[in-house]
């Protein structure tokens, strides 16, 4: 399997300044900052890569069904890392639970994760459920599956090796 990107979804940062009326700083704080770039980064890996639609609710346990009925789970990859469990178990006040997190990786095909820390051009990487179920067995996601984002790419890159 290699895990060099799967692709990458580019942006014009002075043309979304442009049309927003805002600086090409604040879209810059916008894109990489994962609780807002989520839904426009869903809406386009819906439409350009697994050419599907949008979950039927923001409540439904995962982002996109693909064009063959898949579900998948949109992830950014940010300066403060990534989670594999459910969203409901991120945040202040809310815990892990593993039987949570191992129902989840059931439900889904798996996972596109996308290092925002890069824009304007934006990697991405399909990841199979399989393969965040091995990394949660041999202890590579941590206690909770929030990992760094030196510690994601490395298991990203990791895998271009097998």
């Amino acid at each position: 399997m290699s895990k060099e990107p799967n692709g990458s979804l580019t942006w014009d940062v002075e043309e979304i300044a442009r049309a927003l009326k805002i600086s090409g700083e604040d879209v810059r704080e916008y894109f990489t900052d994962g609780r807002r770039v989520s839904f426009i980064l869903e809406r386009r890996i819906a439409r350009e890569v697994l050419k599907g639609t949008l979950a039927p609710t923001e409540g439904a346990g995962f982002d996109i069904v693909d064009s063959e009925g898949g579900k998948w789970e949109v992830r950014s990859i940010s300066r403060g890392g990534i989670y594999f469990c459910p969203s409901y178990m991120v945040g202040s006040g809310r815990s892990f639970e593993k039987h949570g997190f191992l129902s989840k990786l059931s439900e889904v095909r798996g996972y596109i994760t996308a290092d925002i820390e890069s824009f304007p051009q934006i990697p991405f990487w399909i990841i199979p459920s399989d393969q965040v179920l091995t990394w949660w067995n041999e202890g590579k996601l941590g206690l909770a599956t929030n990992i760094s984002r030196n510690k994601a790419l490395e298991l990203l890159h990791s895998l271009r090796k097998k």
